[in-house]
């Protein structure tokens, strides 16, 4: 017999759907939260399941198991680890651990893509091409490459896992993949993720309205409450507020922080892990501990959201020969233009600041960290130069 704990994920599930493809009525699969796994572990080795097999993907155990893991091995030899995920690295220094983050070509890996080399390797599964593209769906979603590859097929994936069960999606991947020489999805499947796309799309454009943003530390950070979508949220609000350096989002009623960012120079894996989380580099989560609650609720509940830069203007525009207007929670305008063709500067209420930017965006990316400004309408541009005008003719 073989025992199965992963994680209750996209890619946890991948790999239980591969042990049931592999083993059939030979394996248990267990789901698990982050939090639930040891528990799952102290229950089978409480147990004496000594005939066991036991795999674990996607997750990784406390130190007190990860002792009893290893005496469980040396006893048996049943036991099986395959994670992706930093935090977990360490598990490499025990036999039956196999933490990989990146494989020889360069690919950054799944807990399904690991699971799948392993199950070829030890010629307990058949590969065909519907197994390997649906192992390669998985991996780039949870590894955000398909964003990168423009792979809205993962992405789809993805959507349809959260909007059946868990046991629903297990039969449909199972049935399709014994059956089908390629993987797609039907026609039904189709129509229901096209109304799911819209109505992410709604939930987003209000979520944009709700952000704060704050300093954290060394950090600029965007704060949102947000019980859904938490991948495709931090993602589009990562984009449009590309000053900040990631953002965290809140799920009250799950009592979790998600973090998300798009840029290459932070880790949110490390902020995660400073409150018992941890995850990938640009995406994580953890607890909503006491500190997390003060740090990320209570010091930031009384900010104003910030309002979104004008979507359809025709003259306020960056870049604009005219120069191109700000204004912050405080009334305060900014008037960001260039003096020569590597020289930006900004004024503050009419007075310009003592720094000089080398480029538009870096002078953008100053205004909006420190000042949380936003691009006004047009109808506010044109009043401002209007009243410029006036004056320069009085002085004439």
């Amino acid at each position: 017999m073989y025992k199965l704990l992963s994680h209750n994920d996209l890619d946890g599930v991948g790999c239980g759907i591969l042990a049931k493809l592999a083993f059939h009525d030979h394996v248990k699969v267990r789901y698990n939260s982050i939090a639930s796994l040891d528990r799952e572990i102290e229950y089978f080795l409480d147990n004496n399941q000594q005939d066991t097999f036991l795999f674990i993907t996607d997750l990784s155990p406390n130190e007190k198991n990860e002792k009893r893991l290893n005496d469980y091995y040396n006893a048996t030899g049943n036991v099986q680890l395959l994670d992706h995920h930093k935090t977990a690295h360490h598990l490499n220094e025990y036999e039956w651990g196999k933490v990989l983050i990146e494989d020889e070509n360069g690919y950054l890996t799944s807990a399904t893509s690991l699971f799948y080399q392993y199950l070829i390797s030890q010629g307990l599964i058949e590969k065909t091409n519907s197994i390997t593209e649906f192992v390669e769906l998985v991996r780039q979603y949870d590894t955000w490459e398909w964003e990168k590859n423009e792979n809205h097929q993962a992405h789809r994936l993805n959507t349809l896992f959260y909007l059946v069960s868990i046991e629903e999606f297990e039969e449909k991947m199972l049935e399709r993949l014994k059956s089908s020489e390629q993987f797609d999805f039907d026609e039904f499947e189709k129509k229901i993720l096209n109304m799911e796309e819209e109505k992410i799309k709604r939930y987003i454009r209000r979520k944009k309205r709700e952000l704060v943003q704050t300093a954290m530390g060394e950090f600029f950070t965007g704060v949102v409450y947000a019980e859904s979508y938490h991948s495709e949220l931090g993602n589009e609000l990562g984009k449009e507020n590309a000053h900040l350096d990631f953002i965290a989002i809140l799920n009250m009623g799950g009592k979790k922080i998600s973090f998300r960012t798009i840029h290459d120079h932070i880790d949110v894996s490390a902020i995660a892990g400073e409150f018992g989380g941890g995850g990938h580099q640009k995406a994580a989560g953890c607890s909503l501990t006491d500190e997390a609650y003060q740090q990320y609720v209570a010091q930031t509940f009384h900010i104003e959201p910030i309002p979104e830069d004008a979507k359809r203007n025709r003259y306020n525009l960056r870049f604009s020969s005219f120069g191109t207007l700000y204004k912050n929670l405080k009334e305060e305008i900014f008037l960001l233009y260039s003096i020569s063709d590597f020289d930006w500067v900004i004024e503050k209420n009419k007075l310009p600041l003592d720094q000089i930017f080398t480029s538009f965006y870096e002078a953008e990316w100053f205004l909006k960290r420190n000042y949380q400004a936003w691009l006004v309408k047009d109808e506010v541009f044109v009043d401002y130069l209007m009243e410029e005008a006036k004056k320069i003719r009085h002085q004439e």
